[in-house]
């Protein structure tokens, strides 16, 4: 079973993501004004969502489709000792505590404009 999070305010407008088999578990409002980057809503949508596929590259892929590129938006989850980081058009998958993975996938997300506080995924 995969589980993961994503930021409604994130996805693009029209953006539909929706891989075989996804189920949400949890929606929640979070007020992150105080914490949210220039550009970025203060109010976030945070869908917790799982499935019992398997196909992690599809899952993934559909969510690099359907992420905004603005503000360096991303999603990420894991699967077993993996984890998956998918910006806007962008996939990373690396081993839980891989810190040359982990590295690769947070200078990315600078370089796409990621505020450096939201760059905090926990392995």
């Amino acid at each position: 079973m995969i589980t993961g999070y994503v930021i409604g305010e994130s996805l693009r407008p029209g953006a539909v993501f929706a891989p075989g088999g996804l189920r949400v578990r949890a929606v929640r409002r979070l007020d992150v004004s105080a914490s949210a980057a220039d550009g970025q809503p203060g109010l976030w949508t945070l869908i917790e969502w799982q499935t019992d596929s398997e196909d992690v590259g599809g899952i993934a892929d559909a969510l690099a489709e359907a992420l905004e590129p603005e503000h360096g938006w991303y999603a990420d989850f894991t699967v077993g000792d993996e984890r998956v980081v998918a910006f806007a058009g962008k996939v990373f998958r690396y081993r839980r505590g891989d810190a040359a993975g982990r590295a690769e996938a947070i200078a990315y997300g600078r370089s796409v404009g990621t505020p450096e506080h939201q760059l905090d995924w926990t392995e």
